[in-house]
């Protein structure tokens, strides 16, 4: 079968939420991807990324391996002898109490608003049911209702109310706007990226949530950073919010959680918040799974063995240097924004219609695999183990194109 054989099936079989670009991975190592006709491509999306540790890596999926030969599930009946191995190793990392496991991003998203909800009824003294969460405009938090709710994006909501209330919705990196938000007394929390990714890599200005975090105390009002995109090494730190000195009072992550190999979530808070929830009243029947913790670990220890928030620091420096450079030579791109190994350009459509979709099929055709969010942007977010041969491959090809862009 070719390539066009395997579209066909999905086109065939598969539902139409997503529109990929045309090519069709078989294999990955590293930070190298390869298609089913054997054509070779850098990676620099990194499964949105979820493969921060690079495709395949025999740490992580040596860990995969042995504990799947002895034990994959036993749901929460029961005890297990890896989730409380998990649970320490990751606590004591991050420097939190406890860790609550789930599965997907948006899982994370909506344990971490139910345990704010219910913090803010036991703990805060909120009037039952009157809680209420802020949310940044232009976020993403995944695809389910609460998520959607929260949203602003018509792609996301349009058509699918009635939507789950008791969300402020509030423009990102905006103080006075959290402010004003926050003298609502049944606030419960502020739910926020660090850096919006899906909106296109949106920096907030230096201070942005070292300066929320500080209003959230003062108000009582709990600070949730949804780091599945933006933690564990990707833009430079282990989370983002180090980079302010910040430590949320609830954390998300996902995503590199797992290196890539299967569905891995975490939220994290002290035991004030925690311990609210009780015995039947949260789970999942995969969270917390042997498989997942022994592959979590792994994962976790490679970010911190090979020094990825280091790499990511100084090649992520190299290559908003090399885009800036290129900005200078073609007027296609109008913005250069980023942190870490999280980045994006803006693309100035041509006059004769050609737009960011098209830019990265010209990329895909020189051995490069990147994709659009909201029409004009790129987002550049190859795995964390790039080296710099690796980085100034990518930087020739989108030179290369972009220059030869038409």
């Amino acid at each position: 079968m070719h390539s066009k054989d395997f579209i066909e099936l999905e086109e065939r079989y598969g539902a139409h939420n997503y529109h990929p670009i045309d090519v069709v991975i078989a294999r990955g190592k590293g930070v190298w991807v390869w298609d089913v006709e054997g054509k070779k491509y850098l990676d620099f999306l990194s499964a949105y990324s979820a493969v921060n540790q690079g495709h395949c890596h025999p740490k992580i999926t040596n860990a995969l391996i042995e504990q799947a030969q002895l034990l994959t599930l036993t749901s929460r009946a029961f005890y297990n002898n890896c989730l409380g191995e998990y649970e320490k190793y990751i606590t004591t990392l991050l420097g939190y109490d406890k860790v609550l496991p789930m599965n997907t991003g948006v899982e994370g998203d909506e344990t971490a608003v139910k345990l704010a909800r219910r913090w803010a009824y036991d703990v805060k003294g909120i009037k039952k049911y009157d809680a209420k969460i802020i949310v940044a405009n232009e976020n993403f938090h995944g695809r389910t209702m609460m998520a959607i709710s929260a949203s602003n994006d018509p792609d996301s909501y349009e058509g699918y109310g009635p939507f789950l209330p008791g969300f402020i919705k509030i423009p990102f990196n905006n103080i006075p706007a959290l402010e004003k938000a926050l003298a609502d007394p049944n606030v419960a929390a502020f739910l926020v990226e660090p850096i919006q990714g899906e909106a296109g890599v949106i920096v907030p200005d230096d201070g942005y949530l070292r300066r929320a975090s500080e209003l959230c105390k003062q108000k009582n009002v709990l600070l949730i950073c949804d780091e599945v995109q933006t933690g564990l090494a990707r833009t430079g730190k282990m989370l983002a919010s180090d980079h302010e000195n910040v430590k949320p009072d609830i954390l998300i992550l996902g995503k590199a959680l797992s290196g890539g190999v299967m569905p891995i979530s975490a939220v994290l808070a002290r035991d004030e918040i925690m311990l609210t929830i009780k015995p039947g009243e949260h789970g999942s029947t995969f969270g917390g799974n042997p498989l997942a913790c022994k592959v979590a670990i792994a994962s976790l220890q490679v970010l911190v063995d090979e020094n990825l928030a280091d790499n990511a620091d100084k090649l992520g420096k190299i290559f908003r240097s090399e885009m800036n450079k290129l900005m200078q030579k073609t007027n296609l791109i109008t913005t250069v924004r980023g942190k870490g190994l999280l980045n994006a350009i803006v693309i100035k459509p041509t006059n004769n219609g050609k737009t960011a979709w098209d830019v990265c099929l010209a990329l895909k055709e020189n051995g490069l695999l990147a994709k659009p969010t909201h029409g004009d942007i790129i987002r550049f977010a190859p795995p964390l183990v790039i080296n710099e041969d690796e980085l100034q491959f990518a930087v020739d090809v989108i030179t290369k194109v972009l220059l030869n862009f038409n």
